[in-house]
Protein backbone atom coordinates (compact mmCIF):
# COMPACT_ATOMS: atom_id res chain seq x y z
CA UNK A 1 0.00 0.00 0.00
CA UNK A 2 1.65 3.36 -0.94
CA UNK A 3 1.25 6.62 1.47
CA UNK A 4 -0.93 9.07 1.38
CA UNK A 5 -0.48 13.11 1.98
CA UNK A 6 -2.91 15.06 3.96
CA UNK A 7 -3.17 18.99 4.43
CA UNK A 8 -5.34 20.78 6.63
CA UNK A 9 -6.34 24.28 4.80
CA UNK A 10 -7.26 27.08 7.26
CA UNK A 11 -7.83 30.30 4.89
CA UNK A 12 -10.29 32.78 4.29
CA UNK A 13 -11.40 31.36 1.34
CA UNK A 14 -11.17 27.42 2.64
CA UNK A 15 -11.23 25.25 5.43
CA UNK A 16 -10.59 21.58 5.40
CA UNK A 17 -8.57 18.55 4.74
CA UNK A 18 -7.68 17.00 1.78
CA UNK A 19 -6.26 13.62 1.59
CA UNK A 20 -4.37 12.10 -1.63
CA UNK A 21 -2.57 9.07 -2.57
CA UNK A 22 1.25 9.45 -3.48
CA UNK A 23 1.99 5.94 -5.58
CA UNK A 24 1.51 5.10 -9.25
CA UNK A 25 -2.71 4.40 -10.17
CA UNK A 26 -2.43 1.67 -12.41
CA UNK A 27 -4.74 -0.83 -12.67
CA UNK A 28 -7.17 0.60 -10.88
CA UNK A 29 -4.79 0.05 -7.42
CA UNK A 30 -2.38 2.15 -5.87
CA UNK A 31 1.05 1.06 -5.95
CA UNK A 32 4.61 2.34 -5.29
CA UNK A 33 7.18 2.95 -7.94
CA UNK A 34 10.00 0.99 -9.15
CA UNK A 35 12.14 2.73 -6.67
CA UNK A 36 10.56 2.43 -3.51
CA UNK A 37 12.65 4.67 -1.99
CA UNK A 38 11.78 8.08 -4.49
CA UNK A 39 8.18 9.95 -4.04
CA UNK A 40 8.15 9.93 -7.51
CA UNK A 41 10.28 8.30 -10.08
CA UNK A 42 10.13 4.95 -12.42
CA UNK A 43 7.43 3.32 -14.43
CA UNK A 44 6.84 -1.01 -14.16
CA UNK A 45 7.24 -1.94 -17.74
CA UNK A 46 4.35 -4.48 -16.85
CA UNK A 47 1.84 -0.97 -16.38
CA UNK A 48 1.79 -0.83 -20.29
CA UNK A 49 0.68 -4.47 -20.70
CA UNK A 50 -1.93 -3.74 -17.93
CA UNK A 51 -3.43 -1.47 -19.70
CA UNK A 52 -3.45 -3.10 -22.92
CA UNK A 53 -5.20 -6.02 -21.46
CA UNK A 54 -7.52 -3.47 -19.86
CA UNK A 55 -7.83 -2.04 -23.76
CA UNK A 56 -8.36 -5.50 -25.63
CA UNK A 57 -11.04 -6.96 -22.47
CA UNK A 58 -13.21 -4.53 -20.80
CA UNK A 59 -12.93 -1.25 -23.12
CA UNK A 60 -12.60 -0.02 -26.16
CA UNK A 61 -15.31 -0.79 -28.92
CA UNK A 62 -16.32 -3.24 -26.27
CA UNK A 63 -17.64 -1.05 -24.38
CA UNK A 64 -20.92 1.16 -26.08
CA UNK A 65 -20.44 5.05 -26.64
CA UNK A 66 -22.75 5.51 -24.44
CA UNK A 67 -21.87 3.38 -21.00
CA UNK A 68 -18.39 5.67 -21.54
CA UNK A 69 -20.82 8.56 -21.60
CA UNK A 70 -22.37 7.48 -18.69
CA UNK A 71 -19.06 6.94 -16.71
CA UNK A 72 -17.67 10.35 -17.94
CA UNK A 73 -20.32 12.13 -17.01
CA UNK A 74 -20.42 10.38 -13.29
CA UNK A 75 -16.91 11.47 -13.23
CA UNK A 76 -17.64 14.68 -13.54
CA UNK A 77 -20.22 14.46 -10.93
CA UNK A 78 -17.64 13.40 -8.66
CA UNK A 79 -15.39 15.99 -9.22
CA UNK A 80 -18.15 18.58 -8.86
CA UNK A 81 -19.12 17.34 -5.45
CA UNK A 82 -15.57 18.28 -4.27
CA UNK A 83 -15.10 21.59 -6.10
CA UNK A 84 -13.68 23.53 -3.46
CA UNK A 85 -11.72 20.45 -2.44
CA UNK A 86 -9.85 20.43 -5.63
CA UNK A 87 -9.57 24.32 -6.01
CA UNK A 88 -7.84 24.48 -2.48
CA UNK A 89 -5.31 21.67 -4.07
CA UNK A 90 -5.39 22.83 -7.53
CA UNK A 91 -4.29 26.79 -5.59
CA UNK A 92 -1.46 25.08 -3.06
CA UNK A 93 -0.06 23.01 -6.10
CA UNK A 94 0.66 25.69 -8.46
CA UNK A 95 0.04 28.92 -6.24
CA UNK A 96 -2.50 30.52 -8.54
CA UNK A 97 -5.24 32.14 -6.44
CA UNK A 98 -8.20 30.06 -5.35
CA UNK A 99 -10.98 32.49 -6.80
CA UNK A 100 -9.36 31.55 -10.19
CA UNK A 101 -8.92 28.31 -10.10
CA UNK A 102 -12.25 27.87 -8.82
CA UNK A 103 -14.00 29.81 -11.59
CA UNK A 104 -11.74 28.71 -14.69
CA UNK A 105 -9.79 25.64 -13.82
CA UNK A 106 -12.10 23.41 -11.67
CA UNK A 107 -15.20 24.30 -13.04
CA UNK A 108 -13.59 24.75 -16.27
CA UNK A 109 -12.53 21.18 -16.02
CA UNK A 110 -15.75 19.64 -15.39
CA UNK A 111 -17.41 21.28 -18.23
CA UNK A 112 -14.50 19.69 -20.30
CA UNK A 113 -15.85 16.43 -18.93
CA UNK A 114 -19.47 16.93 -19.52
CA UNK A 115 -18.53 18.13 -23.32
CA UNK A 116 -16.69 14.92 -24.24
CA UNK A 117 -19.43 12.70 -22.60
CA UNK A 118 -21.60 14.26 -24.93
CA UNK A 119 -19.16 13.05 -27.93
CA UNK A 120 -18.92 9.28 -26.71
CA UNK A 121 -21.72 8.11 -28.72
CA UNK A 122 -21.44 10.22 -31.75
CA UNK A 123 -18.03 8.84 -32.94
CA UNK A 124 -19.64 7.75 -36.67
CA UNK A 125 -17.86 6.51 -39.80
CA UNK A 126 -19.61 7.03 -42.92
CA UNK A 127 -21.03 4.88 -46.18
CA UNK A 128 -19.73 5.97 -49.41
CA UNK A 129 -20.95 5.23 -52.87
CA UNK A 130 -18.87 3.97 -55.02
CA UNK A 131 -21.39 1.43 -57.39
CA UNK A 132 -23.85 -0.95 -57.54
CA UNK A 133 -21.89 -4.45 -56.65
CA UNK A 134 -19.90 -2.94 -53.38
CA UNK A 135 -20.55 -1.21 -50.27
CA UNK A 136 -17.79 1.52 -48.32
CA UNK A 137 -18.03 2.70 -45.36
CA UNK A 138 -15.09 3.97 -42.26
CA UNK A 139 -15.00 3.52 -39.47
CA UNK A 140 -13.35 5.52 -36.74
CA UNK A 141 -11.28 3.06 -33.97
CA UNK A 142 -9.77 3.96 -31.31
CA UNK A 143 -5.90 3.31 -31.19
CA UNK A 144 -6.08 1.40 -28.02
CA UNK A 145 -3.36 2.28 -25.62
CA UNK A 146 -2.44 5.97 -25.22
CA UNK A 147 0.46 7.78 -23.55
CA UNK A 148 -0.95 11.34 -22.18
CA UNK A 149 1.82 14.40 -20.63
CA UNK A 150 0.94 16.80 -19.44
CA UNK A 151 2.77 20.01 -17.95
CA UNK A 152 2.59 21.66 -14.25
CA UNK A 153 0.99 25.71 -15.14
CA UNK A 154 -2.80 24.10 -15.71
CA UNK A 155 -2.52 20.48 -14.39
CA UNK A 156 -6.14 19.73 -14.08
CA UNK A 157 -7.47 21.07 -16.57
CA UNK A 158 -4.70 19.58 -18.71
CA UNK A 159 -5.57 16.32 -17.36
CA UNK A 160 -9.19 16.34 -18.51
CA UNK A 161 -8.57 17.96 -21.67
CA UNK A 162 -6.22 14.62 -22.79
CA UNK A 163 -8.57 12.23 -20.75
CA UNK A 164 -11.65 13.43 -22.37
CA UNK A 165 -11.46 12.50 -25.68
CA UNK A 166 -9.23 9.71 -25.29
CA UNK A 167 -11.63 8.04 -22.97
CA UNK A 168 -14.51 8.84 -25.42
CA UNK A 169 -13.70 6.92 -28.40
CA UNK A 170 -12.53 3.98 -26.03
CA UNK A 171 -8.95 4.34 -25.70
CA UNK A 172 -6.86 3.25 -22.44
CA UNK A 173 -4.51 5.99 -20.85
CA UNK A 174 -1.30 5.89 -19.09
CA UNK A 175 -0.45 9.20 -17.96
CA UNK A 176 1.94 11.32 -16.88
CA UNK A 177 1.35 14.12 -14.60
CA UNK A 178 3.43 17.05 -14.10
CA UNK A 179 6.35 16.38 -11.14
CA UNK A 180 6.59 19.88 -9.92
CA UNK A 181 4.97 21.05 -6.60
CA UNK A 182 4.89 24.51 -5.21
CA UNK A 183 4.06 25.07 -2.37
CA UNK A 184 7.26 26.74 -1.38
CA UNK A 185 6.09 29.51 -3.89
CA UNK A 186 3.80 30.45 -1.32
CA UNK A 187 5.63 29.13 1.75
CA UNK A 188 5.43 33.03 3.53
CA UNK A 189 1.98 32.22 3.52
CA UNK A 190 1.32 28.64 4.05
CA UNK A 191 2.97 26.89 7.06
CA UNK A 192 4.48 23.69 5.12
CA UNK A 193 7.04 22.00 3.37
CA UNK A 194 6.28 19.47 1.20
CA UNK A 195 8.33 16.11 0.71
CA UNK A 196 9.63 16.88 -2.92
CA UNK A 197 7.42 17.33 -5.79
CA UNK A 198 3.93 16.22 -5.98
CA UNK A 199 0.89 16.50 -8.61
CA UNK A 200 -1.99 17.01 -6.34
CA UNK A 201 -4.83 17.17 -8.47
CA UNK A 202 -4.19 14.55 -10.47
CA UNK A 203 -3.45 12.05 -7.79
CA UNK A 204 -7.12 13.35 -6.23
CA UNK A 205 -9.11 11.99 -9.65
CA UNK A 206 -7.18 9.14 -9.76
CA UNK A 207 -8.84 7.97 -6.15
CA UNK A 208 -12.25 8.54 -8.58
CA UNK A 209 -11.96 6.76 -11.86
CA UNK A 210 -12.67 3.21 -9.57
CA UNK A 211 -15.78 4.88 -7.73
CA UNK A 212 -17.17 6.53 -10.99
CA UNK A 213 -17.36 2.84 -12.67
CA UNK A 214 -14.09 2.70 -14.96
CA UNK A 215 -12.83 -0.79 -15.50
CA UNK A 216 -9.19 -1.69 -13.63
CA UNK A 217 -6.53 -0.62 -16.00
CA UNK A 218 -8.84 1.91 -18.52
CA UNK A 219 -6.70 5.01 -16.71
CA UNK A 220 -3.64 4.84 -14.88
CA UNK A 221 -1.43 7.88 -13.59
CA UNK A 222 1.66 7.87 -13.11
CA UNK A 223 4.74 10.13 -11.50
CA UNK A 224 7.96 10.80 -12.50
CA UNK A 225 10.28 12.90 -14.17
CA UNK A 226 10.67 12.97 -17.95
CA UNK A 227 14.03 11.28 -18.74
CA UNK A 228 12.51 8.39 -17.05
CA UNK A 229 8.56 8.46 -17.07
CA UNK A 230 8.11 10.41 -19.75
CA UNK A 231 10.00 8.71 -21.70
CA UNK A 232 8.96 5.07 -21.31
CA UNK A 233 5.56 6.56 -22.68
CA UNK A 234 7.21 8.10 -25.59
CA UNK A 235 9.26 4.71 -26.88
CA UNK A 236 7.17 1.65 -25.29
CA UNK A 237 6.54 -0.33 -28.24
CA UNK A 238 2.58 -0.90 -26.25
CA UNK A 239 1.63 2.63 -26.70
CA UNK A 240 -0.01 3.53 -30.21
CA UNK A 241 -0.26 7.29 -29.97
CA UNK A 242 1.25 10.04 -27.75
CA UNK A 243 -0.56 13.52 -26.42
CA UNK A 244 2.42 16.52 -24.98
CA UNK A 245 1.70 19.75 -23.82
CA UNK A 246 4.90 21.21 -22.86
CA UNK A 247 8.47 22.91 -24.51
CA UNK A 248 9.59 22.77 -27.90
CA UNK A 249 12.55 20.90 -26.55
CA UNK A 250 10.58 18.47 -25.39
CA UNK A 251 8.15 18.17 -28.14
CA UNK A 252 10.94 17.32 -30.25
CA UNK A 253 12.43 14.63 -28.47
CA UNK A 254 8.95 13.15 -28.03
CA UNK A 255 9.24 13.08 -31.65
CA UNK A 256 12.52 11.52 -31.60
CA UNK A 257 11.66 8.73 -29.10
CA UNK A 258 8.44 7.54 -31.35
CA UNK A 259 10.44 7.41 -34.75
CA UNK A 260 13.11 5.71 -33.12
CA UNK A 261 10.35 3.23 -31.75
CA UNK A 262 7.06 2.11 -33.47
CA UNK A 263 6.31 5.36 -35.43
CA UNK A 264 3.65 6.20 -33.07
CA UNK A 265 1.64 9.43 -33.84
CA UNK A 266 1.68 12.26 -31.70
CA UNK A 267 0.12 15.82 -30.72
CA UNK A 268 1.91 18.26 -29.88
CA UNK A 269 0.60 21.51 -27.98
CA UNK A 270 4.01 23.45 -27.37
CA UNK A 271 5.28 26.97 -26.71
CA UNK A 272 3.40 29.76 -27.53
CA UNK A 273 5.23 34.03 -27.94
CA UNK A 274 1.69 35.39 -29.24
CA UNK A 275 1.41 38.90 -30.66
CA UNK A 276 -1.37 41.49 -29.39
CA UNK A 277 -1.99 44.01 -31.75
CA UNK A 278 -3.76 47.49 -31.03
CA UNK A 279 -4.53 49.50 -33.95
CA UNK A 280 -5.73 53.31 -33.50
CA UNK A 281 -9.38 52.74 -33.74
CA UNK A 282 -9.72 49.78 -31.28
CA UNK A 283 -11.17 50.74 -27.89
CA UNK A 284 -8.47 51.77 -25.45
CA UNK A 285 -10.24 50.94 -22.42
CA UNK A 286 -11.09 46.97 -23.24
CA UNK A 287 -7.76 47.14 -25.37
CA UNK A 288 -5.81 47.24 -22.55
CA UNK A 289 -7.84 45.21 -20.06
CA UNK A 290 -7.74 42.55 -22.57
CA UNK A 291 -3.91 42.77 -23.23
CA UNK A 292 -3.45 43.03 -19.72
CA UNK A 293 -5.03 39.45 -19.13
CA UNK A 294 -3.80 38.06 -21.89
CA UNK A 295 -0.24 38.73 -20.62
CA UNK A 296 -0.72 38.83 -16.57
CA UNK A 297 -3.44 35.80 -15.88
CA UNK A 298 -1.83 32.75 -14.19
CA UNK A 299 1.48 35.11 -13.63
CA UNK A 300 1.95 35.24 -17.06
CA UNK A 301 2.66 31.20 -17.12
CA UNK A 302 -0.11 30.52 -20.13
CA UNK A 303 1.01 29.04 -23.61
CA UNK A 304 -0.60 31.39 -25.54
CA UNK A 305 0.14 34.88 -23.34
CA UNK A 306 0.64 37.83 -25.25
CA UNK A 307 4.23 38.86 -24.47
CA UNK A 308 4.42 40.67 -27.68
CA UNK A 309 2.27 43.84 -27.33
CA UNK A 310 1.79 46.15 -30.79
CA UNK A 311 0.45 49.30 -30.40
CA UNK A 312 -0.04 51.56 -33.36
CA UNK A 313 1.36 54.98 -32.46
CA UNK A 314 -1.58 57.14 -32.78
CA UNK A 315 -2.75 55.57 -28.92
CA UNK A 316 0.79 54.26 -28.08
CA UNK A 317 1.55 56.62 -25.22
CA UNK A 318 -2.32 56.42 -23.72
CA UNK A 319 -2.35 52.60 -23.85
CA UNK A 320 1.03 52.63 -22.28
CA UNK A 321 -0.24 54.81 -19.46
CA UNK A 322 -3.11 53.12 -19.01
CA UNK A 323 -1.39 49.15 -19.11
CA UNK A 324 1.25 50.64 -16.38
CA UNK A 325 -1.41 51.06 -13.97
CA UNK A 326 -3.01 47.89 -14.41
CA UNK A 327 0.11 46.31 -14.22
CA UNK A 328 1.45 48.61 -10.82
CA UNK A 329 -2.43 47.69 -9.34
CA UNK A 330 -1.42 43.94 -9.76
CA UNK A 331 1.74 44.36 -8.54
CA UNK A 332 -0.52 45.82 -5.22
CA UNK A 333 -2.74 42.82 -4.66
CA UNK A 334 0.38 40.46 -4.96
CA UNK A 335 0.17 38.37 -2.29
CA UNK A 336 -1.41 34.68 -0.74
CA UNK A 337 -3.24 33.16 -3.45
CA UNK A 338 -6.49 32.00 -0.55
CA UNK A 339 -6.71 35.86 0.35
CA UNK A 340 -9.90 36.67 -1.24
CA UNK A 341 -8.23 40.30 -2.27
CA UNK A 342 -5.21 38.48 -4.08
CA UNK A 343 -4.86 38.81 -7.78
CA UNK A 344 -1.53 38.62 -8.70
CA UNK A 345 0.15 34.90 -7.69
CA UNK A 346 3.44 33.62 -7.82
CA UNK A 347 5.54 31.77 -9.84
CA UNK A 348 5.00 28.00 -9.66
CA UNK A 349 8.45 27.29 -8.52
CA UNK A 350 12.09 28.10 -7.65
CA UNK A 351 12.85 26.94 -10.60
CA UNK A 352 10.20 28.74 -12.80
CA UNK A 353 12.05 31.79 -10.67
CA UNK A 354 15.58 31.35 -10.32
CA UNK A 355 17.82 32.71 -12.88
CA UNK A 356 20.19 29.47 -12.41
CA UNK A 357 18.37 26.30 -11.01
CA UNK A 358 17.51 22.93 -13.25
CA UNK A 359 14.15 21.83 -13.81
CA UNK A 360 15.07 18.20 -12.29
CA UNK A 361 18.13 16.47 -11.29
CA UNK A 362 18.52 15.32 -14.51
CA UNK A 363 21.21 16.34 -16.90
CA UNK A 364 19.18 15.67 -19.97
CA UNK A 365 16.11 18.27 -18.66
CA UNK A 366 19.04 20.87 -17.68
CA UNK A 367 19.97 20.51 -21.33
CA UNK A 368 16.82 21.29 -22.41
CA UNK A 369 15.97 24.13 -20.10
CA UNK A 370 18.91 25.56 -21.12
CA UNK A 371 17.91 25.80 -24.64
CA UNK A 372 13.99 26.13 -24.55
CA UNK A 373 12.30 27.45 -21.25
CA UNK A 374 15.07 29.66 -19.54
CA UNK A 375 13.58 31.00 -16.29
CA UNK A 376 11.68 34.26 -15.90
CA UNK A 377 14.12 36.76 -13.84
CA UNK A 378 17.66 35.07 -16.42
CA UNK A 379 14.89 36.92 -19.13
CA UNK A 380 14.27 40.15 -17.45
CA UNK A 381 17.91 40.94 -16.69
CA UNK A 382 18.50 39.86 -20.48
CA UNK A 383 15.96 42.76 -21.40
CA UNK A 384 18.21 45.07 -19.61
CA UNK A 385 21.49 44.15 -20.98
CA UNK A 386 20.33 43.90 -24.48
CA UNK A 387 19.16 47.77 -23.61
CA UNK A 388 15.23 47.19 -23.54
CA UNK A 389 13.52 49.84 -20.89
CA UNK A 390 12.02 48.30 -17.62
CA UNK A 391 9.10 50.62 -17.94
CA UNK A 392 7.38 49.17 -14.59
CA UNK A 393 8.63 45.76 -12.73
CA UNK A 394 11.37 43.91 -13.97
CA UNK A 395 12.28 43.02 -10.29
CA UNK A 396 10.62 40.51 -7.59
CA UNK A 397 7.86 41.41 -5.13
CA UNK A 398 9.01 41.43 -1.14
CA UNK A 399 11.79 38.91 -0.20
CA UNK A 400 10.30 35.94 -0.28
CA UNK A 401 8.61 33.67 -2.06
CA UNK A 402 8.77 33.42 -6.17
CA UNK A 403 6.75 36.69 -6.91
CA UNK A 404 7.55 38.49 -10.15
CA UNK A 405 5.97 41.96 -10.22
CA UNK A 406 3.62 42.52 -13.84
CA UNK A 407 6.55 43.50 -15.85
CA UNK A 408 6.67 45.97 -19.01
CA UNK A 409 10.01 46.52 -21.37
CA UNK A 410 9.88 49.22 -23.78
CA UNK A 411 12.25 50.40 -26.53
CA UNK A 412 12.78 46.29 -27.55
CA UNK A 413 14.02 45.69 -30.40
CA UNK A 414 13.53 42.37 -32.78
CA UNK A 415 16.70 40.65 -32.20
CA UNK A 416 16.55 40.98 -28.61
CA UNK A 417 15.73 37.25 -26.36
CA UNK A 418 12.52 38.81 -24.80
CA UNK A 419 10.82 39.50 -28.11
CA UNK A 420 12.36 35.95 -29.92
CA UNK A 421 11.58 33.24 -26.86
CA UNK A 422 9.13 32.07 -24.87
CA UNK A 423 9.28 33.81 -20.99
CA UNK A 424 6.66 32.46 -19.53
CA UNK A 425 6.17 35.02 -16.53
CA UNK A 426 4.14 38.25 -16.34
CA UNK A 427 6.83 40.13 -18.66
CA UNK A 428 5.42 41.95 -21.48
CA UNK A 429 7.23 44.10 -24.72
CA UNK A 430 5.24 47.10 -25.59
CA UNK A 431 6.38 47.97 -29.52
CA UNK A 432 5.29 50.72 -31.47
CA UNK A 433 4.12 50.47 -35.22
CA UNK A 434 2.73 52.63 -38.22
CA UNK A 435 1.35 50.74 -40.57
CA UNK A 436 -1.07 47.22 -40.86
CA UNK A 437 1.16 45.83 -43.31
CA UNK A 438 4.25 46.68 -40.83
CA UNK A 439 2.89 44.66 -37.43
CA UNK A 440 1.37 41.66 -39.64
CA UNK A 441 5.64 41.11 -41.03
CA UNK A 442 6.40 41.98 -36.90
CA UNK A 443 3.74 40.01 -36.12
CA UNK A 444 4.93 37.09 -37.81
CA UNK A 445 8.14 36.99 -37.35
CA UNK A 446 8.54 34.40 -35.07
CA UNK A 447 9.18 30.43 -35.03
CA UNK A 448 6.04 29.75 -32.74
CA UNK A 449 2.43 30.10 -34.19
CA UNK A 450 0.22 29.31 -31.29
CA UNK A 451 -2.11 32.46 -30.59
CA UNK A 452 -2.77 35.94 -31.74
CA UNK A 453 -4.91 39.25 -30.54
CA UNK A 454 -6.30 41.57 -32.62
CA UNK A 455 -7.98 44.76 -31.73
CA UNK A 456 -9.95 47.13 -33.93
CA UNK A 457 -13.68 48.19 -33.87
CA UNK A 458 -12.81 48.24 -38.07
CA UNK A 459 -14.39 44.42 -38.61
CA UNK A 460 -13.02 44.05 -41.88
CA UNK A 461 -9.27 44.78 -41.15
CA UNK A 462 -9.69 42.67 -37.45
CA UNK A 463 -10.68 40.01 -40.07
CA UNK A 464 -8.18 40.61 -42.19
CA UNK A 465 -5.52 41.22 -40.14
CA UNK A 466 -6.69 37.63 -37.89
CA UNK A 467 -6.48 35.98 -41.16
CA UNK A 468 -3.04 36.60 -42.21
CA UNK A 469 -1.35 36.70 -38.62
CA UNK A 470 0.26 32.49 -38.71
CA UNK A 471 -1.47 31.43 -35.58
CA UNK A 472 -3.81 28.32 -34.52
CA UNK A 473 -6.06 30.08 -32.89
CA UNK A 474 -6.97 34.66 -33.60
CA UNK A 475 -9.34 36.20 -30.58
CA UNK A 476 -10.30 39.33 -31.72
CA UNK A 477 -11.33 42.20 -29.36
CA UNK A 478 -10.64 39.53 -26.53
CA UNK A 479 -7.66 37.63 -25.43
CA UNK A 480 -7.65 34.26 -23.40
CA UNK A 481 -11.26 33.36 -24.08
CA UNK A 482 -10.98 29.42 -25.56
CA UNK A 483 -14.43 27.85 -25.72
CA UNK A 484 -13.74 23.70 -25.10
CA UNK A 485 -15.84 23.26 -28.39
CA UNK A 486 -13.81 25.07 -30.69
CA UNK A 487 -10.36 23.45 -31.68
CA UNK A 488 -6.95 24.55 -30.11
CA UNK A 489 -3.60 24.02 -31.39
CA UNK A 490 -0.46 25.55 -32.74
CA UNK A 491 1.53 26.54 -36.29
CA UNK A 492 4.88 26.45 -37.05
CA UNK A 493 7.12 24.89 -33.57
CA UNK A 494 3.98 25.81 -31.20
CA UNK A 495 2.42 22.06 -32.07
CA UNK A 496 0.69 19.45 -34.58
CA UNK A 497 -2.45 18.37 -34.11
CA UNK A 498 -5.44 20.02 -32.10
CA UNK A 499 -7.16 19.72 -28.95
CA UNK A 500 -10.70 20.53 -27.63
CA UNK A 501 -13.82 20.39 -30.11
CA UNK A 502 -14.42 17.94 -32.33
CA UNK A 503 -11.48 17.78 -33.88
CA UNK A 504 -10.21 16.25 -30.57
CA UNK A 505 -11.67 13.32 -31.05
CA UNK A 506 -9.88 12.64 -34.76
CA UNK A 507 -6.77 12.98 -32.31
CA UNK A 508 -7.45 9.54 -30.70
CA UNK A 509 -9.03 7.71 -33.84
CA UNK A 510 -7.56 5.65 -36.88
CA UNK A 511 -9.87 5.71 -39.56
CA UNK A 512 -10.70 1.95 -41.13
CA UNK A 513 -11.92 1.85 -44.84
CA UNK A 514 -14.22 -1.72 -45.47
CA UNK A 515 -14.97 -2.49 -49.10
CA UNK A 516 -17.77 -5.01 -49.04
CA UNK A 517 -18.18 -7.02 -52.08
CA UNK A 518 -21.98 -7.70 -52.44
CA UNK A 519 -22.60 -8.52 -56.32
CA UNK A 520 -19.01 -8.43 -58.21
CA UNK A 521 -18.38 -11.98 -59.66
CA UNK A 522 -15.45 -13.36 -61.12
Amino acid sequence: MTGTFTYTFDTPTYKGSATVHTGLFINGEWVKPVNETATIDVINPGTFNLTRTAYKTSWGLKVPGSQRSRLLNKLADLVEERLDEFTALEALDTGKTFHNARAHDITGSIAVLRYFAGWADKVQGKTIETNETKLAYTRHEPFGVVGQIIPWNFPFIMLVCKIGPALATGNTVVLKASELFSPPAIHLYLDFQPSEMTPLTALKIAGLFNEAGFPPGVVNIVNGYGPTAGAAIASHPHIAKVAFTGSVGVGKAIMRASTESNLKPVTLELGGKSPTIVFDDADLEQAVKWAAIGIFANSGQVCTAGSRIFVQEGIYDKFLEKMTEIAKGLASATGDPFEQSTQHGPLVSQTQFDVGSLLSLHDAVELLMRSSLQRVMSYIESGKSDGANVHVGGVRHGNEGYFVQPTIFTDVKPEMKIMREEIFGPVAAVVKFQTEEEVIEAANNTTYGLACNVFSQNASRALRVAHQIEAGTAWVNCAQTGEFSVPFGGYKQSGIGREMGESALAMYTQIKSVHVNIGLQL
